[in-house]
């Protein structure tokens, strides 16, 4: 009684340990036998596998080889180690993130959170496989993408992660004295004007709070970043009041916003254990448009994959139209692909299963979703009763949104460009997804068209109805 109850973050075990890429081995073992110290006894089976799918975090599986254990025991023990890259504090807000792995966790939408440490967190391996680019567009996978996203945007509480417009004392002297405050204080005002009398932070507001992390040390940066804040204010004065999913008055959804390849997990099936190659078929097994005949005439189709999603550092209320455009981005994988992105009719495909799969999880009295698999199962009836001016509705949404993760991702790479140690190459593919944006942007209002110049290929991929056109 009279206890003031934690936050989700304060409410996760902390561990006052610091994960230290020079002494990767040891200081990973020293986290893992203090969140195990039963794990003392076998030290010396224990191991670290590292992934490498990612650009900006570390991330490393420990297991416990014990003797006479199987594969799928050792890795129902496993627990995954991430570690924060340098300097992301300025990108990403980890607490939000620990919130929303609680969140997820609760909804069974993400494995359990073990503990948190001065950089980075310990939870729970899913077993499974992390897609490839080439994954994201086989049909069975894109359609255990499209049911899962639908679940989250339908079932998930932005609440939880964002907070309605600071009030006038937040904005006057209510954040701590430093010498950034000043800072700080504009940035929260300038993010609350941005979208006025939305939840904060949303999508709008965490690239304005970016600009203030661009570079700016030569007069060329400075330029560059101003130019930039005046096409935030563009696009979201284009774009903030985009209406929700399938009528709802709820503009921002629970969004990822970061669906690349390495984050959708594929499961293994309940009743088998697969292996490591049987849901990795040849690039050219499954061709994109291979059966979005079918779904396009509402015909009943293959059964989706079970896939779950993981990595939750960028979710944020967003409208759905960008956490769709961006998954969509995700197909051309960190090369930027143009070819692999979906065409039109595989678009409109995968919307219809989000939309199914969204108004399931939306109302789930008429709810023919699995408990243990949260699968849902396509017939021709479901498909029919989802309403075509929805769906016309989210496909000129995404088609609307399909320039801005460029401009997302693209000033995100302009800063890691100057604070991330990882060997990538920001500033190249920052030039890329810009390039994206503005190519969009050409081709948004019509000045492309007026110069008489030939559309640009990712413009046109995006344009095509079928691969064979």
């Amino acid at each position: 009684m009279g206890g003031t109850e934690l936050s989700p973050f304060d409410s996760i075990r902390y561990l006052p340990l610091y994960y230290d890429s020079a002494d990767s081995h040891n200081s990973a073992l020293h986290l893992i036998l203090t969140l195990r110290p039963e794990w003392n006894e076998s030290r010396d089976t224990i191991e670290f596998i590292r992934f490498t799918e990612g650009i900006t975090n570390t991330l490393l599986k420990a297991v416990n080889k014990l003797p006479g254990l199987s594969e799928t025991e050792i890795d129902n023990e496993a627990i995954l180690l991430r570690a924060y890259g340098k300097g992301t504090d300025v990108l990403i807000d980890r607490e939000k993130e620990t919130s929303a792995h609680s969140l997820l966790a609760r909804h069974r939408l993400a494995p359990a959170l073990l503990a948190r440490f001065d950089n980075g967190l310990l939870y729970k391996y899913i077993q499974g496989r992390a897609c490839a680019p080439a994954d994201l567009r086989r049909p069975e996978v894109w359609r255990g993408v499209a049911q899962r996203l639908g679940e989250w945007h339908a079932t998930l509480p932005i609440s939880s992660i964002s907070s309605l417009c600071p009030t006038a004392s937040q904005l006057n002297g209510s954040l701590s004295p430093s010498p950034h405050s000043k800072r700080a204080s504009l940035s929260l005002a300038d993010m609350a004007a941005l979208t006025p009398g939305m939840p904060v932070p949303n999508l709008w507001t965490t690239m304005q709070k970016w600009m203030l992390a661009l570079p700016s040390s030569s007069p060329s940066d400075t330029s560059r970043r101003d130019v930039l804040q005046k096409e935030l204010q563009w696009l979201a004065a284009l774009l903030a009041d985009t209406p929700g999913v399938a009528g709802s008055d709820q503009p921002f959804v629970f969004a990822h916003c970061d669906l690349l390849s390495g984050n959708v997990i594929i499961e293994p099936e309940p009743t088998s254990t697969p292996s490591p190659s049987s849901a990795s078929p040849s690039r050219r097994s499954s061709a994109s448009d291979g059966s979005s005949d079918a779904d396009a005439h509402h015909q009943p189709t293959a059964a989706a994959a079970r896939v779950s999603f993981i990595d939750y550092e960028y979710t944020s209320p967003a409208p759905a139209a960008f956490d769709l455009a961006n998954h969509f981005a995700e197909w051309g994988g960190f090369d930027c692909d143009v070819h692999a992105l979906p065409t039109r009719r595989v678009r409109r495909a995968f919307l219809r299963a989000y939309l199914h799969s969204y108004s399931q999880h939306l109302h789930p009295h008429n709810n023919h979703t699995s408990p243990s698999t949260s699968t849902t199962t396509s017939t021709t009836s479901d498909a029919a009763s989802d309403s075509e001016p929805d769906l016309d509705a989210l496909c000129a949404q995404v088609d609307a949104f399909r320039g801005v993760p460029g401009f997302y991702w693209g000033v995100w790479a302009l800063i890691q460009a100057q604070i991330s140690l990882i060997e990538f190459d920001y500033k190249g593919y920052a030039e890329v997804r810009l390039g994206e944006y503005w190519a969009w942007k050409r081709e948004e209002s019509g000045e492309r068209g007026r110069m008489g110049e030939e559309m640009p290929e990712r413009e046109r991929r995006w344009a095509r109805d079928g691969e064979d056109e």
